[in-house]
């Protein structure tokens, strides 16, 4: 199975989860054909899609609070002929209290502030031997992450810092372009 390109998304101006970050992320958590996954901060919905696409006798849910990224979910989800995915529009961790569902995988590309209890609600809702992955770029919200994994005794934590530089031509030439260094985090419950 291919992962999807960066450019077959519809964007907008909603930030996403590029492809070199999403193939990693997605390698990390193992997918499993039935797997029930949670992406919290869909943007998007990269990481959903890509989740969605492995865990294909499973559910993905994406919950995202920007009305413009819940509609992009929803087109891409449509675009991409995804029906696993269930869209929740609203702000983790509150937006999922009604659900009383065990994950498998979850996967945090957006907290919104609530890093500290989006990890708790990880740890309470994720199956045992669950996978939680995280992607960040704030350092601060790496600390934090790592003082909540070791609190909550996740295992086999694992600590990746992705730094992906892309061409762009001029003229005949080929300069590479950075893009802002992202670490991900990975725990199994």
């Amino acid at each position: 199975m291919y992962h999807i390109k960066d450019e077959e998304f519809l964007r907008g101006k909603v930030p996403m989860t590029k492809e070199e970050i999403r193939f990693v992320s997605i390698g990390k958590m193992e997918l499993q054909d039935n797997d029930v996954c949670l992406d919290i901060g869909g943007g998007t919905g990269s990481i959903s899609m890509e989740m969605a696409r492995f865990a294909r006798s499973g559910k993905v849910f994406a919950i995202e609070r920007n009305d413009e990224a819940v509609e992009l979910i929803q087109k891409n989800k449509k675009k991409f002929g995804l029906e696993n995915i269930i869209v929740i529009k609203g702000i983790a961790p509150d937006g999922l209290k009604n659900l009383n569902i065990k994950f498998n995988k979850i996967f945090i590309g957006g907290s919104a502030g609530n890093l500290v209890e989006i990890i708790k609600y990880s740890y309470e809702n994720l199956a045992e031997n669950g996978i939680l992955t995280l992607n960040f770029i704030v350092l601060e919200n790496i600390f934090t992450a790592i003082e909540e994994l070791k609190k909550y005794n996740f295992k086999d934590v694992d600590i990746c810092q992705l730094i992906v530089s892309k061409n762009k031509k001029i003229k005949d030439f080929n300069m590479m372009m950075a893009e802002n260094p992202i670490y991900v985090i990975t725990a199994k419950k």
